[in-house]
């Protein structure tokens, strides 16, 4: 089942046109959450950052589109496709439903809420192999836009096939500064000895809900110093640690970089503390 524009229907009747704007011209976003046992991981934090992008593109958001009414409506979808009782990934589209070609009409949305089961209850380090290599053919521009859950993604999609076609598990994405925005699909941190790096936003990388979450635990550990500012290529193979993160992994541990292996002693403790907050949440 789908939520489209309010209605429960079924996936075969939850169909757009052709004119949609999200199709034709990207004029969309998305936002992925995490939900276990019917109750939303983070929720706040994703609501606010979908409310935040719709303004940045100056979508009109209804008037109904109260953080309580949305989470009733993922709630009724994950009943209604019998996850109540396991994990599963809610997707919240929301474009500009307006006829127009570069210039929209009108900044009135539409919405679909979609959601698909997922294996683990809670956020888990798994021990296998996560080898990655910079994708060079493209780059991220850095600025607000960037920062946004937009569906303009061609650079992580042909990040992703560069990455499949050589047998690599994940890229790196640099920005035209030429310095380590992100993954394909998570935010990037870097351990080295006492120090815990992550881009700011600034260079271009997005305004993860897991990212935000880390950055205020790593600040309340002890012996452990937060640096958010841009990372060089060069820093990679002289780190002890490097991982990402997202909304539905959680923290995935980078296994190697061309002739760097990496330890993820860092990556077990803060995979801990998430799941501690998880479930508060």
């Amino acid at each position: 089942m789908i939520n489209h524009n309010g209605n429960l229907v079924s996936k075969e009747q939850a169909k757009l046109l052709i004119n949609n704007r999200g199709f034709q011209y990207g004029d969309s976003l998305f936002e992925s959450i995490r939900v276990i046992n019917s109750s939303i991981m983070f929720w706040e934090d994703h609501y606010f950052r979908l409310m935040s992008s719709m303004r940045i593109l100056r979508m009109e958001i209804p008037a109904n589109f109260s953080p309580e009414y949305l989470e009733e409506k993922i709630k009724e979808l994950v009943e209604a496709n019998q996850f109540s009782k396991t994990a599963c990934r809610v997707k919240i589209n929301v474009y500009r439903d307006a006829e127009g070609k570069y210039l929209p009409k009108s900044n009135q949305i539409g919405y679909l809420i979609s959601a698909e089961e997922i294996d683990e209850q809670f956020f888990t380090l798994k021990e296998q192999k996560c080898e990655v290599e910079l994708f060079k053919d493209h780059f991220v521009i850095d600025g607000l836009l960037s920062t946004l859950k937009s569906n303009n993604k061609l650079v992580p999609i042909l990040a992703s096939i560069f990455a499949e076609e050589n047998d690599y598990d994940n890229c790196l994405l640099l920005n035209q500064k030429k310095m380590v925005v992100e993954t394909t699909n998570g935010n990037l941190f870097l351990v080295k000895n006492n120090k815990i790096k992550t881009p700011p936003l600034s260079d271009g990388c997005l305004n993860g809900i897991i990212r935000k979450q880390l950055l205020d635990i790593i600040t309340k550990m002890d012996g452990y110093e937060l640096v958010e500012e841009s990372i060089s290529p060069f820093e990679l193979q002289k780190a002890d640690e490097l991982f990402y993160t997202n909304a539905i992994q959680g923290i995935v541990n980078i296994t190697k970089y061309r002739k760097k292996e990496y330890q993820n002693t860092i990556a077990k403790k803060l995979v801990g503390q998430l799941n501690a907050r998880a479930r508060l949440a």
